[in-house]
């Protein structure tokens, strides 16, 4: 996504308002620019804020939609609460982590993909469910997964 622009920061800073109160809104307009929230990003927020980094930077690690290291062109969050983990979440969840070659809060080599847990998703009947982006899929099973990761992959290729 390129290097931090102090002068890009600026502005967004500007576009919201240099008080502190402003803070999440500031850093939601940088992690869509950059796709994450370069420290060097948050430094240059804390300033413009007259905020310590230290607050900015937890602020930003305490919200689990915000990232502090890049992630993946697809975020696949898996639903880890009990309606899942009874219908095969688990089963479900071993299989995304041999496919994909990667432990939850890991972003695959290619950069295409970050798996996280999440503690739920709001369709309980459908369990399992995962999501990927901003798509839902539920009633999953091993193979389901398999399927699915194989067509994103052949997606961004551009088969």
């Amino acid at each position: 996504m390129g290097v931090v622009e102090a002068k890009e920061i600026a502005a967004i800073v500007d576009r919201h308002g240099r008080e502190a109160s402003k803070l999440l809104p500031i850093l939601q307009e940088t992690q869509r620019r950059y796709g994450y929230l370069p420290e060097e990003a948050m430094q240059q927020i804390a300033d413009a804020l007259s905020l310590p980094v230290a607050k900015v930077f937890g602020v930003a690690t305490f919200y689990s939609l915000f990232a502090v290291a890049p992630k993946g062109q697809h975020i696949i969050r898996v639903c880890e609460n009990a309606p899942c983990h009874l219908r095969g979440a688990e089963e479900v969840f071993a299989a995304l982590r041999e496919e994909l070659g990667i432990q939850p809060g890991e972003t695959t080599a290619d950069g295409l993909f970050t798996l996280e847990q999440t503690s739920c998703l709001g369709v309980c009947g459908v369990a399992p469910v995962m999501m990927v982006d901003e798509v839902v899929y539920g009633n999953l099973t091993p193979t389901r997964v398999r399927e699915i990761i194989a067509n994103y992959r052949r997606a961004a290729v551009g088969e």
